[in-house]
């Protein structure tokens, strides 16, 4: 195992450890789509609530719940490790709107930390793992959407200088660049953030020279590049 891949599991157990204090609690929901048994599972120990159950709830918009911040609170063990190992079939954009629907960043602070060390150690194992357990793109897009900023994770892509990071950057190229879709890019199942700006701005800088892709320097993105900087550039004026 890499040392990017144990500190991955190590900030997953972390992470099972922080969350184990969260207590079993009644769960009343939507009962037209879950029967008493159903409420009863979640209601009872986390081990013993199916992985169709977890999925079901990960994937049902808040409203079906009474307390859909407390629920998804209790299940995050029983979501993330499988989301970041590539075994949880729920949409990544879906995930980080969930997470933030839910509060996570209001959590008591061991929680919220706990989640934060999760990220910080998923990006670098992804980054030197590929192909990884989940496409780059969608591991991006969580932990973008899920802390609200996408800087810091693109400056350690700039930062990871391997045959795996660079194979990382052409996919993900190849995949934001069908049709153009780099020129209005947004992240989350709401799309909640929107990432072109950043995104652009640092394919066509502080990596250009990692990938040999014509596709980026069409005259139709770099006019569309310089546009967008210029917005960046003027002041305020409302």
């Amino acid at each position: 195992m890499s040392y990017s891949h144990h500190q991955l599991m190590t900030a997953l157990d972390a992470l099972d450890r922080a969350f184990a204090g969260e207590e079993p609690f009644p769960v009343q929901g939507c009962t037209f789509c879950y029967g008493e048994q159903h409420l009863a599972e979640l209601s009872g120990p986390l081990h013993l609530i199916s992985d169709g159950m977890v999925t079901s709830v990960a994937m049902k918009t808040p409203s079906h719940w009474d307390d859909f911040p407390r629920l998804f609170r209790r299940l995050t063990p029983r979501i993330i490790r499988p989301v970041v190992t590539g075994q949880f079939h729920v949409d990544e954009n879906l995930i980080a709107s969930r997470l933030l629907e839910a509060g996570w960043t209001t959590w008591d602070e061991p929680l919220a930390d706990a989640l934060r060390d999760v990220w910080s150690a998923w990006w670098p194992a992804t980054l030197h793992t590929h192909p990884s357990p989940v496409p780059i793109r969608e591991t991006l897009s969580l932990i973008t959407v899920a802390t609200n900023t996408l800087r810091p994770w693109l400056d350690m892509w700039t930062a990871t200088r391997t045959p795996a990071a660079d194979a990382h950057l052409a996919d993900l190229i190849d995949d934001v660049m069908f049709e153009f879709e780099i020129t209005d890019l947004r992240m989350g199942f709401h799309d909640e953030y929107h990432a072109t700006a950043e995104l652009l701005d640092w394919l066509l800088t502080d990596t250009r020279d990692r990938v040999a892709d014509a596709r980026l320097d069409d005259p139709y993105l770099l006019a569309h590049h310089r546009t967008a900087g210029r917005r960046r550039d003027s002041p305020d004026t409302r």
